[in-house]
Parts: structure tokens; C-alpha cells; sequence
């Protein structure tokens, strides 16, 4: 017995792109199976895969950590957008509190001393799933630290119940040099900039928090 599964069939009339559109064929350095061999293609993926890489190659301006989480995605983005619960799963960011500014909040990050303000937006899109933390330390006026997440359903992705969180950084120049150092707890307090080469362990760690949280409140009870 054989089972037949139905395929999308293509609708009649429609016209492809050019195999080299218009808008990229003068675009130097572009690899495409049009005008790069196979061979010769795979012969640069296999340059460009080696056995190990360097901290600055992996996370010298972007830092992602991801997770998945045995909770419902709407369960998690909730949990993400209160500031509140910034004082659950960070290791350092404390006592979150309502500015005179419509959304932006004022707490204490903790990590090199006991007196650094942290200043925090959260915007988040339910429908799309993102929760993106706007933040900066000593001054609330430009929030340029941002953290970028994304909610995937676990069932789409993974063929199982509960969410796939992914958490992006990026290089904003302000982390190599403080654009407001006279604003510092003190003169000799180290920036959060310095702090960049941690960032993937400072993360992940609190994305790991963020998991066993989640799934002591919400996971399922074989897991």
C-alpha cells in the first residue's frame, strides 16, 4: 500500500526572475551558483569552516545566545516584556522603577559596583514575538544598549512543544568609549564596554536562568 501526498502545484503564468536579476549582476563579490562553480563554491566553504575560532571572530560585534525554553511562547514573551522581571533571571540589572518619561524605566545594575543607573525601554511586538530592551548606563536620555530577542515556537522549529528564544547583542560603538563619563558613580568605575570579551557567558547564563524560571512555573511535568 502506498500513500500519496499531495503537492503544492504552481500556478499558471507566473514568470521567474532573470537567473542574474538586473539589480545584482554589476554587485562585486557576489557568490552565486550562476557564476561560481560548485566546486568551487564548496572548496571556499570548506576554507571558511575551521576546527576553532577566536573569541573576536565569533562575538567581535554581534553576541547571540539562544535557548529553548519548555513554555508556551506567549508565556515567555509576557515574562520578557515586564521590566519587573528583571530582577528574576539577570545576574546584575535590580529595582526597575516608572521615570516621568512614558515607558522608560530607572534601576541599578550591579555588576561593577553598587551605585551604576541603568535606564530601560521595553518594546515588544506580541504578534511577531520580540522583545527588545533598550537600555543604557549612567543617563536615560539616548537608550543604546539594545537586547534583541526573538520568540520562535518550539513546534515549528523543532517539532516540539515550548519556545526557542534567541538573544542578540550588537557592537554599538558607544561600548568602546563612554559617551558621558563625567556621569559615572565614580571617576575609576571600569565601562560596560570593557565587559564586551564576557558578554557571551554574562548572557548565556542569564538566558540559562531565564529557562529553569520558565519551566519551573510553566514546563511540562516530564520534563
Amino acid at each position: 500500500m502506498t500513500t500519496s501526498i499531495s503537492q503544492p502545484t504552481p500556478l499558471p503564468g507566473y514568470v521567474a526572475p532573470d537567473p542574474i536579476p538586473a539589480g545584482v549582476k554589476d554587485v562585486p563579490g557576489l557568490l552565486r551558483w550562476e557564476t561560481t562553480p560548485r566546486e568551487e563554491a564548496m572548496a571556499l566553504a570548506g576554507q571558511l569552516t575551521r576546527e576553532s575560532f577566536t573569541y573576536d571572530e565569533v562575538y567581535g560585534q554581534f553576541v547571540t545566545v539562544h535557548q529553548y525554553i519548555d513554555a508556551p511562547p506567549q508565556a515567555v514573551y509576557e515574562y520578557l516584556t515586564d521590566v519587573r522581571n528583571l530582577n528574576e533571571y539577570t545576574y546584575s540589572t535590580r529595582d526597575f522603577a516608572p521615570t516621568d518619561v512614558p515607558g522608560v524605566y530607572q534601576g541599578r545594575d550591579v555588576l561593577l559596583d553598587d551605585q551604576t543607573k541603568i535606564f530601560m525601554r521595553i518594546d515588544g511586538d506580541p504578534n511577531a514575538l520580540t522583545v527588545d530592551m533598550r537600555c543604557a548606563w549612567d543617563q536615560g536620555q539616548e537608550l543604546w544598549m539594545n537586547y534583541l530577542h526573538r520568540i520562535v515556537p518550539a513546534e515549528i522549529v523543532l517539532n516540539k512543544p515550548g519556545s526557542v528564544v534567541i538573544w542578540t547583542n550588537c557592537r554599538h560603538p558607544y561600548y568602546d568609549k563612554n559617551p558621558h563619563p563625567e556621569l559615572a558613580s565614580t571617576p575609576e568605575r571600569p565601562w560596560v564596554g570593557d565587559m564586551w570579551p564576557l558578554f557571551y557567558a554574562g548572557h548565556q547564563v542569564e538566558i540559562d536562568n531565564l529557562k529553569k524560571i520558565l519551566e519551573h512555573r510553566h514546563g511540562s511535568p516530564s520534563a
